[in-house]
């Protein structure tokens, strides 16, 4: 295997020789790329408007015809298609949604009205246009909702021509109001709400802040010593290895406005003008290459290799060039342990921790391993110790401590014969008992299997 010299400025300004390492993807054992059409959503079934909804209508004197619902509910929000009679007899539609999730539910209609205004303003047509957010009235739990354009889908996701197109347009376009990296609200990635509303010369700083508040949340899934090793290596090393020299050397970074989940439900081709657009956004002013983090998963359409070469086409990759495929992988850790946190029976848990391991052993590898055996070791003395209790610092006297093994062997062998006994006794009745025990434990399991089968599907397999 040939190796390269990486110069690298992280903390210490150490320079590290490592191996020429292709970052292969661990999704690729794990899932597959769907091969059936994303069904288009519809319109049916009645759908109750609050008064608060009305009175942000952008039309004064608009009069409400029918509101039904749009589409399958969602995790997290409903949503629903608004028609109502403008004051001059025409009629226009609005798309409606509408969160029951308290503070959450309000940060994450704040965040995709501004994301969608900012991406409107950027590049106009590629998205809905936004015109209201607020508050339900009387509501308990409180709800919250956003007031959309509505736009009619001809089919997802959008083509890798068109979408590429439009968000390399975007990218290319946008400014960011400060000159800087963040935000000025917080957005939500599905629901959670992510740390980006800060303003910050350095990407790093920010992609760092982001990535390691979305580790914190996923503590509870994502806990065991192992992972907690190369997630601290993954924001200490390889975020600097990888991020600072995108500003280093006299290069220069643009803080592009991104749309923050783009996947294939959140992109579309438009009924109307057979162009594509882009919704759902989590918008913040960042690297323009973490839009394309998310296309690399197998669980999505648009990890398609012609999503990505036309971005290419449209946005030539940053330098250092040869850093590009570590990068894509570094961005695609916020989408997959954004995965393991909202979506039940999620699959993600060993890919996060290997793509963490192989972006470690490219970047930090002496550490890693240092660190790796040093976990062991301490592993190791935990288990002699659990097994052998009354083993202490101090050394106790050799007499004493053979005078108690023998007095522990000696009433050991006489519990052994009175269970024997006993065992010759009531054999037969425990070996019922531990068939029926072990009957009922299969049942228990086969029931969960089942029970996860039914929730998580398996994939279609990929087309040929």
């Amino acid at each position: 295997m040939a190796t390269e010299v990486l110069t690298a400025t992280v903390c210490d300004e150490a320079s590290y020789t490592i191996s020429t390492i292709r970052t292969k993807d661990a999704q690729s054992r794990v899932e597959e790329t769907p091969s059936e059409p994303i069904e288009l959503p519809k319109a049916h079934g009645i759908f109750d408007v609050n008064e608060n909804v009305l009175g942000a209508l952008p039309t004064p004197g608009s009069i409400l015809v029918e509101c039904l619902k749009y589409g399958g509910e969602s995790l997290w929000g409903k949503t629903a298609k608004l028609t109502v009679m403008l004051p001059g007899g025409l009629t226009e539609n609005y798309f409606l949604k509408v969160v029951s999730l308290g503070e959450t539910g309000r940060i994450m209609c704040e965040g995709e009205f501004e994301s969608l205004k900012a991406i409107d303003k950027a590049n106009p047509g590629f998205c809905p246009k936004p015109y209201a957010w607020g508050k339900y009235a009387k509501e308990d739990p409180e709800t919250y909702f956003i007031l959309e354009e509505f736009r009619e889908i001809e089919r997802q996701p959008a083509s890798p021509a068109k979408l590429a197109a439009g968000l390399a347009k975007l990218h290319h376009l946008s400014e960011s109001p400060t000159g800087k990296f963040g935000f000025h609200v917080r957005t939500c990635h599905a629901r959670i709400a992510q740390a980006i509303d800060i303003w910050d010369d350095i990407w790093c700083a920010v992609f760092k802040r982001h990535l390691g508040y979305i580790i914190e949340l996923a503590t509870p899934i994502l806990n065991w010593p192992a992972f907690d090793i190369v997630a601290d290596l993954t924001l200490e090393k390889v975020v600097p290895r990888l991020l600072l020299p995108l500003q280093s050397d006299g290069r220069k970074l643009k803080p592009c406005l991104i749309h923050g989940d783009c996947w294939d439900g959140n992109t579309a081709m438009d009924m109307r003008t057979g162009e594509a657009f882009i919704f759902d956004a989590c918008s913040f002013y960042g690297h323009n290459e973490y839009d394309t983090g998310n296309w690399r998963a197998p669980r999505h359409r648009l990890s398609d290799r012609a999503y990505i070469e036309n971005y290419k086409d449209g946005f030539t990759p940053s330098e250092p060039e040869e850093d590009w495929d570590a990068r894509n992988l570094l961005y695609s850790l916020p989408f997959n342990i954004g995965n393991t946190i909202y979506i039940a029976g999620s699959n993600q848990r060993p890919v996060i921790y290997e793509d963490m391991t192989t972006l470690c052993k490219m970047f930090c590898a002496d550490e890693l391993n240092q660190r790796m055996q040093d976990l062991k070791k301490s592993q190791q003395e935990e288990e002699t110790t659990l097994e052998n209790p009354a083993i202490t610092t101090q050394e106790q006297p050799d007499a004493p401590r053979e005078a108690e093994e023998r007095d522990r062997n000696s009433e050991d062998e006489e519990e052994e014969e009175e269970e024997e006994e006993e065992e010759e006794e009531g054999g037969g009745e425990e070996e019922e008992e531990e068939e029926e025990e072990g009957g009922k434990e299969e049942e228990e399991v086969k029931e969960m299997i089942h029970d996860r089968v039914a929730k998580n599907p398996v994939p279609p397999s990929s087309p040929s």
